[in-house]
């Protein structure tokens, strides 16, 4: 198997809980163009690809 394959995806309650911030935070990110990449399901749910989630931590860590 690839490892996109085994690649967890991640909840928005699981990010939000993990950076310990609001929604409404995570959710401003999004429309501003800087919470990490996700994968919008057919019924509205968000995932983001655990992968996806340390790179953008990865490039936050190079910003700080």
């Amino acid at each position: 198997m690839s490892g996109h394959a085994l690649d967890e995806k991640l909840t928005v309650a699981e990010v939000i809980t993990d950076l310990k911030v609001a929604p409404s935070t995570f959710y401003r990110w999004r429309q501003l163009g800087k919470a990490p990449r996700a994968i919008k399901l057919p019924n509205g749910d968000v995932r983001i690809r655990r992968s996806e989630y340390e790179r953008w931590l990865e490039e936050r860590e190079d910003a700080a």
